[in-house]
């Protein structure tokens, strides 16, 4: 297997991103899986790299990227050294980040014959379910899309209206302590201000419903931080797609970061595998 990490794609005005891509070097072309993190998440993150290895040996060029301004560096990827940069981070920036990626695997001959640039499907974990459904709704090049975990409603999160929120009005920051690496993450209310100026773009529900192509939608019935109410109504609006509850299944399915197993978690494998078999099934 072909894996080759932390590569660069520069960008004009713009920060670089930060790749990995995983497949079977047999100079035979191969449908395209983009993979995204979720919110304090990057491509390294936890058992990701397992997840990209297990795609990459069922056939397929999977590629995944961290978001520009997810707090991390061309230089170091994994973490979270930039924080200025995750203070600035919104979701055009990541729409942004996404188109610069399709844009670029649909053109690019880094790879010879060993993917099949009409043929990408994407999948996201937590809050960038939203992102890919909103592209997947502005791209025709965009053929699937599957859900781990995704929200359906980004409006709600910011808890409009609640003194939380008006503090973050006031003071223009606000920060979330990293439970993990326990630095305060960083967040200027330009994150609102920019959802708020695109909001019918960035509201989930109307971009779902104006998908015409098949979407797997995947779900752990105890997850706390992304209830399963979300998954059901991302299926609900979309006729094309499917909905699979991983019974007891958590946030990560299982996954903790530094994930040091060769194995999948066991929810994760299921997730992974469901994910395989619908791809498979719908190509």
């Amino acid at each position: 297997m072909m894996i080759n990490k932390n590569l660069l794609l520069p960008r004009k005005g713009k920060k670089t991103i930060a790749y990995d891509v995983f497949y079977k070097a047999d100079n035979i072309p191969k449908p395209v899986v983009i993979f995204c993190h979720g919110y304090k998440g990057y491509k390294d993150w936890g058992a990701w790299n397992l997840v990209a290895e297990r795609f990459a040996e069922e056939g397929c060029f999977f590629l995944k990227f961290n978001f520009s301004h997810n707090g991390g560096t061309p230089n170091n990827p994994i973490d979270f050294p930039d924080l200025d940069a995750f203070a600035q981070n919104n979701f055009t920036k990541e729409l942004d980040d996404l188109e610069d990626i399709l844009n670029f695997i649909s053109t690019t001959d880094s790879f010879g014959n060993e993917l099949n640039q009409n043929h990408i499907s994407l999948i996201a974990h937590s809050r960038a379910a939203g992102i890919i459904l909103i592209k997947a709704s502005e791209k025709s090049r965009v053929k699937n899309v599957i859900t781990w975990a995704g929200v359906s409603d980004f409006k709600a999160r910011f808890q409009i209206g609640s003194s939380q929120f008006n503090d973050w009005k006031e003071k223009g920051i606000t920060y979330i302590e990293n439970s993990r690496t326990k630095q305060l993450m960083p967040h200027y209310f330009q994150f609102f201000q920019d959802f708020s100026a695109n909001e019918n773009r960035l509201t989930i529900k109307l971009a779902v419903k104006k998908l015409n192509i098949p979407l797997l939608v995947v779900q752990g019935s105890d997850d706390t931080t992304v209830i399963e109410a979300e998954a059901s109504l991302l299926h609900q609006w979309s006729p094309k797609s499917e909905l699979e509850i991983i019974k007891n299944g958590d946030h990560s399915f299982g996954t903790i970061h530094p994930w040091k197993e060769r194995e999948l978690p066991k929810d994760l494998h299921k997730v992974v595998e469901k994910s395989i078999a619908f791809l498979k099934k719908v190509n």
